[in-house]
């Protein structure tokens, strides 16, 4: 099953940042997918914006939440999809991200929602 690499922020810290540092930021997570994709292991890559809504569907009635969401301290700022079904060669490739160094990064298993 191949591996993800989940990347999980504090909220607000983009905007934190400001929009320098911001670029500077997605030239190091560009540097650091193209260094995936020349070891074979890249299968997708994208940055997921802040804004979100929510759907729930009970009893043939589906309700929409429009974000942010109050509750909320974390989002999921983006993914890269291992061509690996390694949890260590996932691992090690987390520890190399640069997201490590502001959020979170989750490694996953993708793979049929049964197992």
């Amino acid at each position: 099953m191949p591996q993800m690499l989940l990347i999980v922020e504090p909220l607000g810290q983009r905007a934190a940042r400001g929009r320098e540092a911001g670029e500077a930021t997605y030239q190091r997570m560009l540097a650091f997918a193209g260094e995936l994709q020349a070891e074979g292991l890249l299968l997708g890559v994208n940055s997921l914006s802040s804004a979100s809504r929510r759907l729930a569907k009970r009893d043939g009635s589906a309700q929409v939440w429009d974000g942010p969401f109050a509750e909320s301290k974390e989002m999921v700022g983006g993914y890269f999809l291992l061509d690996t079904e390694d949890p260590a060669v996932a691992l090690a490739w987390a520890e190399r991200c640069p997201a490590a160094e502001w959020a979170t990064v989750e490694i996953r298993g993708v793979g049929p929602c049964y197992l």
